[in-house]
């Protein structure tokens, strides 16, 4: 099994990539990363500005508080 690579950004958010597999209400997802835990995540701001589409199956890259694991925001799509 390959080892998840999770970089650490300037606002000290974990950054780490998973696939969409579950889309839910008010622009909340279900992703599931690649070490397969599942967790919720919803779009970044720019996503929903300029009208990114997310759907299952995309490759996406999350932002994660290292305070709460369970929850993240989805910042851009592979």
């Amino acid at each position: 099994m390959s080892e998840v690579q999770a970089k650490v950004n300037k606002k000290g958010f974990l950054e780490l990539e998973g696939e969409v597999i579950e889309l839910l209400p008010n622009a909340t997802f279900k992703v599931q990363l690649d070490n397969q835990q599942e967790i919720f995540a919803h779009l970044a701001g720019k996503m929903r500005m300029y009208k990114i589409r997310i759907l299952p199956g995309d490759r996406v890259v999350i932002e994660i508080s290292p305070y709460d694991m369970s929850k993240g925001r989805i910042i851009f799509r592979k």
